[in-house]
């Protein structure tokens, strides 16, 4: 221990040497980790659900899976236990609701825990964890504000990315069903809107890839084939355009017994090979 050496060898190493004392260095801080908040938790609903520690992933059961997302998905909102036990195992008797959720919350590994602040009657989402889904919302309703679009678009592709992934994909029970149409309502207006942005600026590759993304999350949606439409026509490429507006025209024949509405026939109608309704 640093006392026991020092009181064997008062001047410390020089002291048996016979060389004048060395002054010690002062103490180099300790620079934060790379990332920011690298270190802290991290919960992933976007693309299917993943809890993180840092960087490294952590195995979660499927129940506290359940938990977890259900109380992240409020943000830093307060949960009742009745509330969470009465969603996430609605067919059980409100006793045997509540065990399951007390089994759930300790089964959680330390990490887990970490994500929560556990109270007797209510759950919420520690102040410091962050979750995917909180900074996509964010980056939607900019793309929406219409006092941003007067700045110009963000960049490009990572707000593409970030507005493509479905929520918890795979999770079937009735909540998790409501929460994926409501993200997947507010990203398809986000990525149309930003693509309509990307075109007005001139940046048709990314409108491209906006509309498209728009277009695979709904493929029946016709707001979003006509903003990828607008993109190829923008860029030059009428035939790209004619050729995505015969797919969904057949798509929607088949699937629906539907016809594309006038306003998106006269999108490609002024082209010379364009079709007629």
């Amino acid at each position: 221990m640093p006392g026991t050496f020092r009181r064997f060898f008062p001047a410390g190493p020089a002291a048996m040497t016979g060389r004048a004392p060395v002054p010690s260095r002062p103490a180099r801080p300790q620079r934060p980790a790379p990332g920011g908040a690298a270190a802290g938790v991290h919960i992933t609903l976007l693309g299917g659900f993943a809890l993180r520690a840092g960087r490294q992933p952590v195995t979660v059961p499927v129940g506290s899976q359940h938990v977890l997302a259900f109380v992240a998905l409020r943000c830093q909102a307060a949960v009742p236990r009745t509330l969470i036990a009465g969603t996430l195992w609605p067919e059980a008797p409100e006793r045997c609701a509540g065990a399951n959720l007390r089994s759930a919350l300790v089964r959680l590994r330390t990490e887990g825990r970490r994500a929560l602040e556990i109270g007797p009657a209510e759950v919420r989402l520690a102040d410091d964890v962050e979750v995917d889904l909180h900074r996509a919302r964010r980056t939607a309703r900019d793309v929406l504000n219409p006092r941003n679009s007067a700045e110009g678009p963000e960049p490009g592709l990572e707000v593409v990315e970030v507005l493509s992934a479905d929520l918890l994909p795979g999770w079937y029970d009735d909540w998790a069903l409501t929460e994926a149409e409501d993200w997947r309502q507010l990203r398809l207006h986000a990525l149309e809107a930003f693509g309509q942005r990307l075109v007005a600026a001139g940046r048709y590759a990314e409108a491209v890839a906006a509309a498209r993304a728009a277009v695979h999350a709904d493929p029946l949606r016709e707001s979003g084939q006509a903003c990828l439409i607008r993109a190829h026509l923008a860029e030059g490429n009428p035939s790209e355009a004619l050729h995505a507006f015969e797919h969904y025209s057949r798509r929607l024949r088949r699937e629906l017994g539907l016809e594309p509405t006038p306003g998106l026939y006269r999108l490609v109608g002024s082209l010379p090979a364009g079709p007629r309704p």
